[in-house]
C-alpha cells in the first residue's frame, strides 16, 4: 500500500504560534455570547436555578465547558436534578462539550462530566 504525503504547508497556512490579545478578546466574547443563548435556550425553571449560583462558559483547546459554582448546599442539590435538562440544552451547542460542578464553598474537588460521556438513557449523575 503506497501512502502519499502533502506536501508541507506554508507559513501562511499555518495556525498562529501564539496567541495574541485579539485572540484572547474574541474567545471571551464568544464565550459570553454562547452563555447568552444557553441560558435563553434553557427553561424558566432552568434559567432561576442558574441565576441562584455563578456559572460561566469556558473554552479551552477548543473544548465548551459549563462551569457551575453553587453557593449552598440546597442550591446545589437543585442544580444537581436540574443537570440533565442541562445537558440536553448544552448538547445544542457542542456535541464534545463538559460541565464542571463546583461544591459550595470549594468544598472538596468539582467534579467534570463530558457529554459523551452520557448513555442514551441520560444517565447524568
Amino acid at each position: 500500500m503506497s501512502k502519499r504525503f502533502l506536501p508541507p504547508l506554508s507559513p501562511d497556512d499555518l495556525p498562529p504560534t501564539r496567541v495574541t490579545q485579539l485572540d484572547g478578546l474574541l474567545l471571551r466574547q464568544l464565550e459570553e455570547a454562547t452563555g447568552k443563548r444557553f441560558f435563553k435556550a434553557c427553561s424558566l425553571m432552568t434559567r432561576a436555578l442558574l441565576s441562584s449560583c455563578h456559572w460561566y462558559f469556558q473554552i479551552n483547546a477548543g473544548t465548551l465547558t459549563l462551569v457551575i459554582n453553587s453557593y449552598d448546599i440546597e442550591s446545589y442539590q437543585h442544580i444537581a436534578n436540574a443537570l440533565p435538562q442541562m445537558v440536553d440544552k448544552l448538547n445544542l451547542f457542542s456535541n464534545s462539550a463538559k460541565i464542571r460542578f463546583c461544591l459550595p464553598n470549594n468544598g472538596g474537588i468539582p467534579w467534570e462530566i463530558r457529554l459523551d460521556e452520557i448513555s442514551d438513557e441520560g444517565n447524568v449523575l
